[in-house]
């Protein structure tokens, strides 16, 4: 499942797939591939996005 949540409170902060991708310590093709719902995280890559963006755990990733 496509993770727009995380796309769009990444284009709120105005940042690209590459600089939270460099904020989170790991490749562009990983903000990428969370995106569109192909990779899912482990929770301590859930967490540096989470703080990267300002946003909890719940507003991103769990599923409603």
């Amino acid at each position: 499942m496509k993770n727009l949540r995380l796309k769009a409170a990444r284009a709120a902060k105005d940042l690209s797939q590459e600089q939270l991708a460099a904020l989170c310590g790991v490749s562009r093709q990983t903000i990428s591939a969370i995106e569109k719902g192909d990779y899912n995280p482990t929770i301590n890559l859930c967490l540096a996005i989470c703080r990267a963006l300002d946003k909890t755990l719940d507003e991103l990733f769990w599923e409603p």
